[in-house]
């Protein structure tokens, strides 16, 4: 079994990051829950929109 290494690590200190960006902008309940959904999927929305730039 392989493990995430460097690239998981880094990941991992992004994700924490904007969870806590996220939740500390949260006005509410819901708005926290929304946040932390966010912090999961933004790498994969911030890769897309780089290759969209790109045109690969």
């Amino acid at each position: 079994m392989k493990d995430g290494g460097f690239l998981g690590g880094i990941y991992g200190m992004a994700f924490i990051g904007a969870a806590v960006y996220y939740l500390q902008h949260a006005a509410t309940f819901w708005a926290g829950v929304l946040g932390f959904f966010k912090a999961l999927f933004w790498p994969a929305v911030l890769m897309y929109k780089v290759l969209e730039l790109l045109k690969i």
